[in-house]
Order: structure tokens, then C-alpha cells, then sequence
């Protein structure tokens, strides 16, 4: 990054005046000067203002630095060093080849294979929260990391290796080596309220480490408008408090400096901060580190519906008394929802006896549960009220599952550090395999896993394990 000295510097011009223009002026300034006008500029000053007259600013301004001072320790900066992703590599491979070889080799340039990704820096933040040296950040602040670097307060730099991550609620874990560290407490992000004030900490552009800005809460409750996947939770932190790249995975915290809040994106035409930041609620970043440091994967809670929230406008056509609620607009076949008899047109008012405020609210609800867990949703149907008891299913990623960890997360997190998928009349045209041919195609593979090391990539088909077939 180019720093440079904004500078104000004013050109000389030269002043055409008419000549007795230029002794009035001369006169001018002779007469001020005789006057006392060095006097008058000095009796202009006006003296500081006493504790008494600001005393709320200082009360204000001592509050802050005592957060910031408390906070601070358990910010850190993360480095990262990771191989640039599959699609990055196929685009380079199709540039090198010469036009009309595609045919010969692929869309990939190598006999099927993705080109050797290339290495890649990137910096963000992380939190300890832990004394051990347990540190939550962001997935896409690790994503792909062969190498991880952090930044302690006191200027220690450690290696840090991955413990999870959960590219689901882009929640990562990861751990150094060391004991007694300065740790933040969670909170309870379920009673933020707009308005209140929270401070935001990080490494903004990766350069300003121990950054700390201040801010309110805008809004709960936020769904990401730019996310392509529906089923993600959303429910995050809308803050005025100035996040910028490098922040991700920094420290929002309310006044008391408990950890409500993961820095995680910025709504801007820029790519950089244009007053509305958002966070991941502590009341769902909590629950994901919490699984990823005892199992090193989540399996998040699915109930196979598609919602919409109750307005204003939509509450009298469904006899409600107020806007609050998840429409069910859409119901899965053969998911939880629709064996349990959820309907379209069902509003949900209530979870486990608890208000259902909207779509986005359930859904970080239903991902923090375990599957298998039995719940209560308080159903409005046709104005009549009625309780549907249902048992939560586990989120699998659309189109793959992982290998050696069916768990939702992928090949992020999986033991081999692969993700697959059946052999489909898609996948089969694809690959040129025979209708015969039995097994399961690789479609990622992790860097730096089990897998890439024993030579696996993106296309190879599985045909046994441990000498049994894999149909």
C-alpha cells in the first residue's frame, strides 16, 4: 500500500492591482498596525475550557480509552500466506495456452488438471479468546492457508496453526502456542439495540495494527443482500463504527467490552468503508467456535424451508397483531419441515416458547442447533395458532459431500481434506467416463491436506476404499 503526504499547497500568483490600489493597501496596514492590531489578535484567544464545563465529553472521552485499553491486548494482527483458489488457476492455465489448443488439452490447460495455484498474501484480524491461545477470526481470512502468521499487542509474532473453520458462517479457529495471553469475554449480541454504542478493532489495510473506532449499532438482525447462497444465516451487526479491509475477523464490543460482534464485511461502492459495517453475532460466532475447538467441525441445524418476513403490509393479510415473524414462502420435500407438516403460507412466530422477530433470526437459531435436536415452532395457520414439533436435520453444502467428515463445511475442515460428489450423467459427460464405471468424483481438494498430499486433485474418481468399492 502507497502512503503519501496530503499536502495543501497553494501556487504563487501574481496580483495585477492598479497602482494606488497598492498604496491604499500599504496605508492600510500601517494604520492597523498603529492601532494595536497585534493586540486585538492577542486578545482574541480564548483559554481552554474547564473540566466542569465538558465534564460529560470527559466522562465520555475516559469510558472509551478504558474500553480500548482493555480491548486492545486481545486483538490481533493475521497474516496469511494460502494458494490462490481452483478457478484463479484454471483462468491462468486457459492464458498460457495459445489459441485453438484448448481442444488438445481442456479448459484447464493441463490434461484435465487445474494449474499449480499460485501463493498468495492476505491480512486480517483475529481475537483471542482464550488465555491457552485459542483465536476466532474470519474463513475467508484463512481460507486456504499453507502459512498463518499473528501479531500479538506486545509485538510477538507466532505461527498459528487452523483448529476449524465453517465456511457456512465464514467462523474460523486457530491456535498458537502459547499460555496466560489476554482473552475477551463473549456477549450477549441478542440484546444489542440500535443506538447503543460499540467500538470496532482490528488492522485496517493490514498496515494500522491496534486500530480501534467508534460507532453505534444501526440495525439487527441484517441479512447480507450480495450473498448467492439463501440458506447461509444471516443476523448480522449493522455498525456506523469504520470497518475497512484487514478489520475482518477484528472485535466489535459493546461498552463494556464484551466480544459481541466478528467484523466481517462493508456494504461500499469503493471497497472501502462508506458508513455501514457488519458483524457476525456473537450469539452464532460463539456456538461455531465453541464446535470447532472441541470437534473441529460443525454440523449446523436445517429445517428445509425458504422464508420471508413479516412487514407491515403482509401482517393483515395473515391476521397478525403485529409485523414479527418468518413466512414460510417455500417447504423441501422429504426435509424436517415438511415431514413435521410445515406449509406454505405458515408464519412462525416462535421457537422453543421464544419470539421469532424474522427469517433471519430463525435462521441463526435453527444453525446453532445440533441435528437431532427435538424443537416447538409456534405456527400461526390461517390465524388459528398451533404448535409443530419437528426434529432439526444437519445442513450439508449443495452438490458435495465430505469425505471422511459428513459435515457441512466442506473440504475446509474434513480429516482428508477433500469434498466429492456422485458420478451424475453431468459429472460422466464431463469426465468422458464409461456408464460402467463405478465411484465418486473429487471435486476439491484442500491445500496442504492428506489429500494433496497423497497426489489426489480436482477430477480423479474414487474407485475403492481400503479395497472396498465405492459405488
Amino acid at each position: 500500500m502507497r502512503f503519501e503526504t496530503n499536502q495543501l499547497v497553494v501556487a504563487p500568483r501574481r496580483l495585477a492591482v492598479a497602482g494606488g490600489s497598492i498604496v491604499a493597501l500599504v496605508l492600510a496596514a500601517s494604520l492597523w498596525a498603529q492601532s494595536g492590531g497585534s493586540q486585538g489578535a492577542a486578545a482574541a484567544k480564548v483559554s481552554p475550557l474547564d473540566d466542569n464545563s465538558v465534564q460529560s465529553l470527559v466522562a465520555l472521552d475516559n469510558a472509551v480509552e478504558s474500553v480500548a485499553a482493555h480491548v486492545s491486548p486481545a486483538v490481533v494482527n493475521v497474516a496469511v500466506t494460502s494458494r490462490g483458489s481452483e478457478h484463479e488457476a484454471s483462468q491462468r492455465g486457459q492464458q498460457q495456452l495459445p489459441p485453438g489448443f484448448e481442444q488438445f488439452f481442456g479448459p484447464q490447460g493441463g490434461g484435465g488438471r487445474p494449474q499449480q495455484q499460485q501463493i498468495e498474501h492476505g491480512i486480517g484480524s483475529g481475537i483471542i479468546i482464550s488465555p491457552d491461545g485459542y483465536i476466532v477470526t474470519n474463513n475467508h481470512v484463512v481460507d486456504g492457508a499453507v502459512a498463518i502468521k499473528v501479531t500479538l499487542n506486545d509485538r510477538r509474532v507466532l505461527n498459528a496453526k487452523v483448529i476449524g473453520t465453517d465456511k457456512l458462517t465464514d467462523v474460523a479457529v486457530i491456535k498458537v502456542n502459547a499460555t496466560d495471553l489476554p482473552s475477551l469475554q463473549w456477549g450477549d449480541s441478542g440484546s444489542l439495540r440500535p443506538g447503543q454504542t460499540v467500538l470496532a478493532f482490528g488492522s485496517p489495510f493490514g498496515y494500522f495494527q491496534n486500530s480501534v473506532t467508534r460507532g453505534i449499532v444501526s440495525a439487527v438482525n441484517r441479512q447480507n443482500p450480495y450473498e448467492s447462497d439463501a440458506r447461509k444465516p444471516g443476523g448480522f451487526i449493522q455498525t456506523d463504527a469504520a470497518i475497512n479491509p484487514g478489520n475482518s475477523g477484528g472485535a466489535l464490543v459493546n461498552a463494556h467490552g464484551e466480544l459481541v460482534g466478528i467484523n466481517n464485511w462493508i456494504a461500499t461502492d469503493s471497497g472501502q468503508f462508506a458508513g455501514a459495517g457488519f458483524a457476525i453475532p456473537s450469539q452464532l460466532a460463539q456456538a461455531v467456535a465453541n464446535q470447532l475447538i472441541k470437534t473441529g467441525s460443525v454440523h449446523h441445524g436445517y429445517l428445509g424451508i425458504s422464508m420471508n418476513d413479516v412487514t407491515p403490509d403482509n401482517a393483515q393479510f395473515f391476521k397478525l397483531k403485529d409485523a414479527s415473524g418468518a413466512i414460510v414462502a417455500q417447504v423441501t420435500p422429504d426435509s424436517p419441515a415438511s415431514r413435521a407438516g410445515l406449509q406454505n403460507g405458515d408464519v412462525i412466530v416462535s421457537l422453543n416458547g421464544r419470539a421469532v422477530l424474522n427469517g433471519s433470526a430463525l435462521q441463526v437459531a435453527v444453525a446453532e442447533d445440533a441435528p437431532g435436536t427435538k424443537i416447538a415452532l409456534g405456527v400461526l395457520r390461517n390465524g388459528s395458532s398451533q404448535t409443530v414439533n419437528l426434529t432439526v436435520g444437519e445442513y450439508h453444502a449443495e452438490g458435495a459431500q465430505e469425505a471422511g467428515n459428513d459435515g457441512p463445511a466442506g473440504a475446509q475442515q474434513g480429516k482428508l481434506g477433500l469434498a466429492v460428489s456422485n458420478l451424475t450423467p453431468d459429472v460422466r459427460q464431463q469426465l468422458r467416463l464409461p456408464e460402467t464405471l463405478q465411484g465418486v468424483a473429487v471435486e476439491t481438494v484442500r491445500p496442504a491436506s492428506a489429500a494433496e498430499d497423497a497426489g489426489l486433485a480436482p477430477g480423479d474418481v474414487i474407485l475403492e476404499v481400503d479395497r472396498k468399492a465405492t459405488t
